[in-house]
C-alpha cells in the first residue's frame, strides 16, 4: 500500500470513527425533552442544583445531558438569577445554552376573582422570587404608594386582573412601575371624561365597581346596578351597600346583614358614612369598571336580591316597594333555613 492510499484509509478510519461517534452522542445531545418545565435560579446555584432541578421538574435523565452540557460548555452559573423556561421537545444543548448565557424566561401571572389585598399579595408571591413579604410592606407604604398617586387604600387601583408577564426575580416596586404603565393604558382620555362626568375620579370609579361586583354576579347587570349607586352618591344618599359591611367586618360568607352589623365603626361601613369608602373592597375587572363608566340610565334607588335565588335583583323608586321586595326575600331565606 502506497503512503497515498494509506492516508486515504486512516482519513477514512477517522471520519468513520467520527460518524459513529456523532451518531452515539446525537441522542444524548439533542433528545427533545420529555415535558416543560421552569427552571428557578438563584444566585449562588450550580451546575449541580440546576442539574437536580431539571431532573426534578422535567425528567431525570434529560437533567443529566443538561448537566453534561453546561459542564462541557464551562457554564458559570453563581451569578446567574431569574427562571428559564424549557419547552417540550427542546435538546439539552440548546437548554444549557440558555441557562450558561443566563437568559430568562417571562412568567405568566393572571389574577382574577381577588377580594382582598392580602389574597393577591399571596398569589404575587407564590408566582415570583421575593415571595409574599416585600410586596405586602410595599403595598403599606405611603411613600411608594405616593409615587403612584396612590395610598395604601386605594394603591388596589393598580391592580387590574389580567394576564400579565414578568421575570421571575422581579422586585415589588418594579412590578408596582409596570401595573402603573398599564394602569395608565387603560384609563384612556375617552375613559377619565366619562368618569369626570359622573363626577367621579379613575380611582372612585373603580372602589363603585368593587361594590357593584360583589353586588352581583351577573355581567348583565352590573350597569343598572352601578346607576343604582350613582344615583344614591349623586343625590347625597348613603349608598348603604351590604358588602362593604361584610368588608368592615372582614367575613364576606355573611349571608344575611343584620342591624347590629350596620352599626359597625369603619370607614367602608357605608351605612354610617357618607360618600365613597377609602378605597376598593375587591380588585374589580376592567369590563365592571365599564359597566360603572356606561352605566344606563335610570332612577331606580333600591335594589333587593330576587326570592328566587336566581342572582339577579328586583330594583324600585321607592321604600314602600323595596320592603315588599325585602319581605319576600328575606321569607325565602327563612324558608330555606338560610341565617
Amino acid at each position: 500500500m502506497n503512503m497515498t492510499a494509506k492516508k486515504k484509509w486512516i482519513i477514512g478510519i477517522i471520519a468513520a470513527i467520527v460518524v459513529i461517534m456523532v451518531a452515539c452522542a446525537a441522542p444524548y445531545v439533542f433528545t427533545g425533552a420529555p415535558a416543560e418545565g421552569l427552571i428557578k435560579m438563584r444566585k449562588g446555584s450550580t451546575i449541580e442544583s440546576i442539574t437536580d432541578s431539571v431532573q426534578a421538574i422535567v425528567e431525570v435523565n434529560y437533567g443529566k445531558r443538561v448537566g453534561t452540557m453546561l459542564s462541557l460548555m464551562g457554564a458559570q452559573v453563581e451569578n446567574h438569577e431569574g427562571a428559564f423556561r424549557i419547552t417540550r421537545g427542546m435538546s439539552p444543548f440548546t437548554a444549557a445554552r440558555y441557562i450558561k448565557n443566563g437568559a430568562q424566561s417571562g412568567v405568566r401571572f393572571t389574577f382574577n376573582n381577588v377580594r382582598t389585598l392580602d389574597e393577591w399579595t399571596q398569589r404575587w408571591g407564590d408566582t415570583f422570587m421575593d415571595g409574599p413579604d416585600g410586596m405586602r410592606k410595599a403595598l403599606k407604604d405611603s411613600a411608594l404608594c405616593a409615587k403612584y398617586g396612590k395610598t395604601p387604600q386605594t394603591i388596589a387601583c393598580l391592580l387590574m386582573p389580567d394576564t400579565y408577564e414578568f421575570y421571575w426575580n422581579i422586585t415589588p416596586e418594579k412590578m408596582l412601575d409596570r401595573m402603573f404603565d398599564y394602569y395608565n393604558d387603560f384609563w384612556t382620555n375617552e375613559r377619565k371624561a366619562k368618569a369626570q362626568r359622573l363626577g367621579l375620579t379613575p380611582d372612585e370609579v373603580a372602589t363603585v365597581a368593587s361594590i357593584v361586583e360583589e353586588e352581583t354576579s351577573k355581567a348583565d347587570e352590573r350597569g343598572k346596578v352601578a346607576r343604582l349607586y350613582l344615583n344614591r352618591y349623586q343625590q347625597g344618599m348613603r349608598l348603604q351597600a351590604d358588602p362593604t359591611v361584610k368588608f368592615a367586618i372582614g367575613d364576606f360568607s355573611i349571608k344575611r346583614i343584620t342591624v347590629p352589623m350596620t352599626q359597625i365603626n369603619s370607614p367602608y361601613n357605608t351605612y354610617r358614612v357618607n360618600g365613597l369608602p377609602p378605597g376598593p373592597i375587591r380588585l374589580p375587572e376592567k369590563s365592571t369598571i365599564d359597566a360603572v363608566l356606561n352605566a344606563p340610565q335610570h332612577d331606580y334607588l333600591y335594589m333587593c336580591a330576587r326570592a328566587d335565588f336566581s342572582g339577579y335583583h328586583d330594583f324600585t323608586r321607592d321604600y314602600a316597594s323595596h320592603l315588599e321586595n325585602a319581605h319576600r326575600y328575606q321569607a325565602a331565606l327563612n324558608s330555606r333555613g338560610i341565617k
